[in-house]
């Protein structure tokens, strides 16, 4: 049987305060990365009161990914529900339930979506499904699409509107086909998914050229919208510029912090930019293109 999740919230007090003046970059307290005898399976750290960053410990699944609850007025968006190894909804409804707490226990309905439908990233699911005021995005494009209401999929920028928060929904496929980013005007915080984030980008080599175009539309974007850092999914990097961990790495000690700047947007898309027609290995200090066989199924 898998234990019931646990997590381990920021104090209320202790907030990443993102003003809109404040040039320091976006800080976290160290995260769970396998290196106790035991951690807990899940840590919370509060962006603010209405935004959380949710780990899964890489002990119960190598991929350790990075979960978001972002929370409107009426509505509250969950993206990815983890890898599985452990039961998640634990952590987001004691999230869920302590905002209501705050808000005079008013109710809120709860999107469930995700940066991409690769299986370390759903595998939570069927948790949700039966959950009251719930709602399940598909992980097909269409699906995708349809639920966020857009209108040429993947050239324009859908919204959800969570009350009082507008978040922008990016269509960015390559790494896979329902590639998404969500963008938030009031942190000024891009959450990345698997697209860019501190690891190997892992790009099928029949999809390098949605990459590329998702690249490029993700740099026009930046230059509208001011982007405080960039929230991945993964963590793949050390602190030793381009140095990355072992794949399926059991212990993530001298970890890279979460947080990208702004500027590894140009730079991927320079990178992607210049790639040959037969796309090799690129290594930055920060993250690495990492070409793979082709997909035809994905």
């Amino acid at each position: 049987m898998t234990p019931v999740a646990r997590c381990i919230p920021l104090a209320l007090g202790a907030f990443l305060l993102l003003g809109a003046a404040d040039p320091t970059p976006l800080a976290f307290a160290p995260w769970i990365n396998g290196t106790a005898a035991s951690e807990p399976e899940t840590q919370v750290q509060a962006i603010d009161r209405d935004t959380f960053v949710i780990r899964q410990s890489v002990k119960t699944n190598f991929e350790a990914p990075f979960l978001y609850l972002i929370f409107g007025r009426d509505r509250a968006l969950l993206l990815d529900t983890g890898a599985g190894g452990l039961k998640i909804r634990p952590a987001v409804d004691r999230l869920v339930a302590d905002w209501r707490a705050r808000h005079g226990g008013r109710t809120i309905r709860l999107t469930v979506a995700h940066s991409h439908s690769h299986g370390d990233h759903h595998a939570g699911d069927d948790e949700f499904r039966d959950r009251p005021d719930t709602d399940v995005v598909g992980l097909k494009p269409a699906d995708v699409a349809a639920f966020f209401h857009f209108a040429d999929w993947p050239r324009d920028v859908a919204h959800l509107d969570l009350g009082g928060r507008v978040l922008d929904v990016l269509a960015t496929p390559g790494h896979q086909p329902a590639h998404i980013m969500v963008y938030d005007a009031r942190t000024r915080l891009l959450f990345s998914g698997d697209m860019l984030y501190p690891g190997r980008l892992y790009v099928p080599l029949n999809h390098f050229d949605d990459f590329r175009a998702s690249a490029e539309r993700l740099a026009a974007f930046a230059k509208t919208h001011p982007v405080r850092a960039l929230l991945g999914a993964h963590i793949e990097m050390t602190t030793t510029p381009g140095k990355d961990y072992p794949m399926e790495a059991p212990v993530h000690a001298g970890e890279h912090g979460l947080a990208l700047a702004p500027a590894a947007i140009e730079e991927l898309r320079a990178a992607v930019a210049k790639a040959g027609p037969v796309p090799a290995i690129d290594r930055h200090a920060d993250f690495i293109v990492y070409p793979v066989p082709a997909r035809p199924n994905d």
